[in-house]
């Protein structure tokens, strides 16, 4: 009974994550690919930057939230500590929340990254009158970016994952607050 019961709690994750990921990758692929071809070379490769720091981020919550110790939170929550709850759940649903941030948005961010890079490849070779493909090279450097950042951010998460946990769950108890008030 209860093995059934967590296959169709799986079945019925995969689909909400499925769902999720095909809304928010038709949205964001929308409206950066079609930002960033009316915009100049600069404001598009600062675009770039951020969908690939978007990506960095979310991974470190990810991990952070894996690693973090929720012992530590309890004793936060004795003493209405603001954010400690939200980050109690955060932990217990940490499987759930790192597929989001890393999975669903860090992957939603590498293909805008290279989305974009395609983009700003051929605004490049447009703008400079170049007769070379700059998109194999921009592509490596996009990916060099995004891996070695978040090389990095796995680095800080693990050293860094109570605060981490803690800032994310009072960001989140800021926006169950205005739940509550609307």
């Amino acid at each position: 009974m209860k093995k059934d019961q967590k296959e169709h709690s799986n079945i019925k994750w995969f689909i909400e994550v499925f769902i999720l990921t095909f809304i928010l990758s038709i949205v964001f692929s929308y409206i950066s690919t079609n930002g960033v071809a009316g915009l100049s070379l600069v404001p598009a490769i600062l675009i770039l930057i951020l969908v690939i720091f978007v990506g960095i981020f979310f991974d470190v919550i990810a991990v952070a939230v894996t690693v973090a110790n929720e012992e530590e939170f309890h004793a936060k929550a004795t003493k209405k500590v603001e954010g400690s709850k939200s980050s109690i759940k955060l932990i217990r649903n940490a499987p759930r929340v790192a597929n989001i941030c890393a999975d669903v948005i860090g992957d939603i961010c590498g293909v805008l990254s290279g989305a974009i890079s395609a983009l700003i490849a051929v605004k490049i070779t447009e703008q400079f009158g170049l007769s070379f493909n700059l998109q194999f090279i921009l592509s490596a450097i996009v990916a060099a970016l995004t891996v070695g950042g978040k090389a990095i951010g796995k680095e800080i998460a693990n050293k860094k994952s109570t605060p981490i946990v803690h800032a994310v769950g009072k960001i989140l108890n800021k926006f169950k607050k205005r739940e509550e008030t609307i």
